[in-house]
């Protein structure tokens, strides 16, 4: 196989046209699985396909790997300052560790590197189609799936490519959540989603309200510290914030160690929160809301700067906005600020504008509701990588996932009747129950797992697919 990312070419099709679909020609690659998109979850997902002993054609509508790791493409939500908020073991692919040189929360740029390397060490790139965007995906005969693809970059014409298979490593944190406000069409001064933030340049001078008390309405709120002539920071509700660093390891290490004695929920909590009244303290203090909910029903903000901020009076917490006049901005408790820059850090919303609605599941809230995050139960050759909101990092579960999605379409082709009654044991399990903990409902927590819960739950499902093998 090759490519070419000026043009964005489409591999070879074996035949003229294997058959028809309203007119189009649908070309035969049913020996291949596609993947849709070049990011951490899509290169994992090629290189375990590639291993079970899959064809694979990957199509990114981009111009190289990395997805949102990647701050050249155009939808990449990282800003120049970002590194990783999960710490580098937790982090990096079981089978491909990050170099010991690289300190315990690497930059956005050695993550970038990081993944050109993995792709070339396996040797990915080959089964890229750069610069190549799938605009719909839809089912056909025996399992099988039509996939329309077309030139993203140059404009070229579609194609339509029918697959064994379809893996969607699209990402979910690129299509920007922006709330709604009264008044907001009437202010004259800026607003922004986080997405388009990139650099502290932005803010230096000026009157900043973030919005949003995430992990990224946070690392901007203390750039805005340090950059910004004031800083407002508008939270909703009270979080719990967890320093970058607790008894000298990286917190996510600590609370791993935690997890793996078996220590049970309730203990748990009562030592995070001791752990905390004894290195942050009360943070109510400063102005911050009182969470509402227990540890571990949200997967903690992990910030070490914004305390020391607060303690400084260089950001002003305030809650929720009520409403935008021409001028101001006008809050829950009645008071107002008066920015001439507002940033929405409020998060994203997943989409895959190729498929329909239906064939993920997607609930009347737009939550695609699946098997282990990963399978709709109505289509078992179609599968989701990547849509998962950990309490640590997520490559090494992506990794897992894909095992997992590879696993099972060998399975289909090895023992079919074997994977029929497998899928019909488990198919109709969407709870996406994978925390012993009750987790806060909201868009920002549709895919919250606790990584230990979900790892086991994905080590079960292998054990007993490969037994059926």
């Amino acid at each position: 196989m090759s490519y070419d990312s000026v043009r964005g070419a489409a591999p070879a099709p074996t035949d003229a046209a294997a058959s028809w679909r309203g007119g189009t020609p649908v070309h035969d690659r049913s020996e291949n699985v596609c993947v849709i998109g070049a990011g951490a979850c899509g290169l994992t997902a090629i290189k375990n396909l590639r291993e079970y002993g899959f064809g694979v054609d990957c199509y990114e509508r981009e111009t190289g790997v990395g997805g949102a790791w990647n701050w050249r493409h155009d939808r990449s939500p990282v800003y120049a300052s970002a590194h990783l908020i999960s710490s580098k073991p937790f982090t990096q692919f079981p089978d491909f560790p990050m170099p010991d040189s690289w300190p315990d929360y690497p930059h956005h740029t050695q993550v970038l590197a990081y993944l050109e390397r993995y792709a070339d060490h396996f040797g990915l790139r080959e089964h890229i189609w750069f610069g190549t965007e799938v605009t719909k995906v839809e089912p056909a005969e025996d399992g099988r799936w039509d996939v329309t693809i077309s030139g993203a970059k140059s404009g070229g014409s579609d194609r339509t490519q029918r697959y064994a298979a379809v893996v969607v490593a699209n990402g979910h944190n690129w299509s920007p959540k922006f709330p709604t406000y009264e008044g907001l069409e009437d202010f004259k001064g800026e607003v922004i989603h986080a997405s388009a933030y990139k650099d502290a340049a932005q803010l230096r001078g000026r009157r900043v309200l973030v919005v949003g008390a995430g992990n990224t309405g946070c690392d901007i709120a203390v750039e805005a510290a340090q950059q910004a002539s004031r800083c407002w920071h508008s939270s909703r509700r009270g979080y719990w914030y967890a320093p970058k660093y607790a008894y000298g390891r990286p917190s996510d290490q600590v609370n791993d160690t935690v997890l793996s004695l078996r220590v049970p929920l309730r203990m748990r909590q009562w030592l995070f929160h001791r752990t905390m009244r004894r290195t942050v303290g009360d943070l109510t203090r400063f102005g911050l809301p009182k969470p509402d909910h227990k540890i571990y029903e949200t997967h903690p903000i992990a910030n070490s700067q914004l305390v020391y901020y607060l303690g400084h009076g260089s950001i002003t917490p305030v809650p929720d906005v009520v409403r935008f006049t021409r001028d101001a901005v006008e809050l829950a408790d009645g008071r107002v600020a008066e920015p001439d820059l507002v940033i929405l850090a409020t998060g994203y919303l997943p989409r895959f504008e190729f498929l329909a609605p239906d064939l993920l599941n997607v609930d009347a809230e737009g939550r695609p509701r699946l098997y282990l995050h990963a399978f709709p139960p109505a289509y078992p050759t179609l599968a989701v990588t990547g849509l998962l909101q950990p309490d640590s990092g997520i490559f090494s579960l992506m990794h897992w996932q894909a095992v997992t999605v590879a696993t099972w379409l060998r399975l289909r082709e090895s023992a079919p009747e074997r994977a029929a009654s497998y899928w019909r044991r488990h198919h109709s399990d969407v709870s996406g129950r994978f925390n012993k903990a009750k987790v806060k409902q909201s868009t920002r927590h549709w895919f919250e797992v606790s990584h230990v819960d979900y790892l086991r739950a994905v080590e079960k499902t292998l054990r007993e697919m490969e037994a059926g093998q």
